[in-house]
């Protein structure tokens, strides 16, 4: 005949199965953790950085064009074209035709001044890099003669 369990071999039978539940949430508990912080360092690490801001490439000259101004006068003007280093081939007429637009008709003291003459630079820089769809990201003069 077997004799049964005592209540405390009884009891210690109790607890055992519980213990493994136990560490089973625990493991359960420490695997969830590691993945949440796997999961925060790579979106640390691999997060944008913010805009992309274009870097200066090269710089492409284009012949002067005269443009007549407004009162019988004439402006002689040579442009160059700050490009970014995404920048493809860019063809210069689309620059040659926006600026003509721009200052054609303008009076004498318009593109004469130097606040308004930079205010038509920024102007045409802006118009350029919506043509160019951020190709163009800045406007020199290499000749601006008035007549």
């Amino acid at each position: 005949m077997t004799a049964l369990p005592t209540t405390e071999a009884r009891g210690t039978e109790q607890a055992t199965p519980a213990a493994p539940a136990k560490s089973r949430r625990k493991k359960v508990v420490v695997v969830a953790l590691m993945v949440v912080l796997l999961a925060a360092a790579a979106w640390w690490f691999l997060r944008p950085k913010g805009p992309h801001e274009p870097e200066p490439g090269a710089i492409m000259p284009l012949d002067a064009t005269q443009i007549n101004l407004a009162g019988s006068h004439y402006l002689k003007i040579g442009l160059a074209l700050q490009l970014t280093t995404d920048a493809e081939e860019v063809d210069g007429s689309k620059a040659l035709d926006a600026t003509i637009d721009l200052f054609s008709g303008k009076s004498l003291a318009q593109v004469s001044e130097p606040v308004q003459r930079r205010a038509l630079k920024n102007r045409l820089t802006n118009e350029l890099s919506e043509v160019y769809d951020g190709d163009v990201m800045g406007v020199y003069f290499t000749e601006f003669v008035t007549q």
